[in-house]
């Protein structure tokens, strides 16, 4: 695999806040099972429940030396194919994507991993395609990226975000700018104690199009070392919770909540996810 060093990609600012906040609250019934074959072919079946709709998938993963080779089917019968190529040049990974029947869903990318530096670029397979950069510089301490999108078709920018962020040993944090400078996102993961995987975070989004601020706190602990707890609250009255325990190694049960507290007659959005492997 391609080994990390740096300051990472562009998803990778501000991540540590977003899987606090928004990582396994489920608001469906999911449920998952992963086998393996003798020669080592994962075969990942999922069905989700999503109040009357009921969505399902089956997915295969195939390694072979530095190849990994992804394919997955829905309900719908699209068929998505996914090769990666782990270091076919030293800190490159090349990722080459398509969605069947979908002519246009072609797309090959390419991400470079450097000490200092970490940089992705997207180009779809079509006669005029939508092509995508985005680069980060910096260090394990402070990083600078962006994030821009071109149509060759129309000849305009459709995606053009920035984020800075600022990290130490227990301390995370980021400001980004998206939607053409519309939105606004400031975050801030902080570690209270590694030992039970204790931290606290908190992220606001400001629309300077709608002058609205959406502010969302929370937080996560080891309850013992197979059992996890979150929760968090947003300044709309909006809070959620979740138990998460791995009852068996990699197998996962996770129960999550919903309540609107300014509207406490509504009933509570209650998810459970059941993740099984062997």
């Amino acid at each position: 695999m391609v080994f990390v060093k740096g300051p990472g990609l562009y998803p990778d600012i501000g991540k540590r806040a977003r899987d606090l906040l928004y990582k396994d609250y489920q608001g469906d019934q999911k449920f998952t099972l992963t086998t393996y074959t003798s020669n080592g072919v994962a075969i990942t079946s999922s069905g989700t429940q999503k109040g009357d709709l009921f969505l399902a998938d089956v997915s295969t993963q195939m390694k072979n030396k530095n190849i990994t080779t992804d394919v997955k089917v829905d309900t719908n019968s699209n068929v998505y194919t996914t090769f990666t190529v782990d270091e076919p040049a030293p800190g490159v990974k090349a990722i080459f994507s398509f969605v069947a029947p979908d002519q246009k869903s072609g797309k090959v990318e390419l991400q470079y991993f450097h000490e200092y530096s970490g940089i992705s670029t997207s180009l779809g397979l079509t006669a005029k395609p939508i092509v995508n950069f985005s680069g980060v510089a910096g260090n394990h301490t402070f990083a600078f990226g962006t994030d821009v999108s071109f149509d060759t078709e129309t000849g305009n920018f459709i995606k053009s975000n920035a984020a800075l962020s600022f990290t130490t040993a227990d301390l995370v944090a980021s400001l980004g700018l998206s939607d053409k400078g519309e939105t606004v996102t400031a975050s801030y993961f902080h570690t209270v104690s590694p030992l039970t995987n204790t931290a606290v975070g908190a992220e606001m989004v400001h629309s300077f199009s709608t002058n609205e601020n959406t502010l969302t706190i929370g937080t996560q602990h080891l309850l013992d070392p197979l059992t996890a707890v979150k929760a968090r609250v947003n300044n709309y009255g909006k809070a959620s919770a979740l138990i998460q325990h791995e009852w068996r190694p990699k197998s996962l049960i996770t129960i999550s909540g919903e309540v609107d507290t300014r509207a406490i007659e509504k009933s509570a959005k209650v998810g459970l996810a059941v993740a099984l492997k062997p």
